[in-house]
């Protein structure tokens, strides 16, 4: 158990690190106006329409499992 539980929480813990080190690098007040565009690790956008895609889709499974 204690396993999973930290599994869970590294995974917790790297996505909390990326985001922030995203928002630091794209931010313009933390690099200034003139600062060069620097590309991010994850592309939010993408990452944000799959997990709405998955959980549509969970979504409409439980649904049809739960009308058997």
């Amino acid at each position: 158990m204690r396993t999973l539980f930290g599994m869970i929480l590294g995974a917790l813990l790297l996505l909390a690190g990326v985001y922030a080190y995203d928002s630091m690098e794209t931010s313009a007040v933390a690099n200034g106006q003139g600062a060069q565009v620097k590309r991010t690790i994850v592309n939010w956008d993408v990452a944000a329409s799959s997990w709405q895609a998955l959980k549509v889709r969970a979504h409409d499974d439980w649904l049809r499992i739960s009308s058997k």
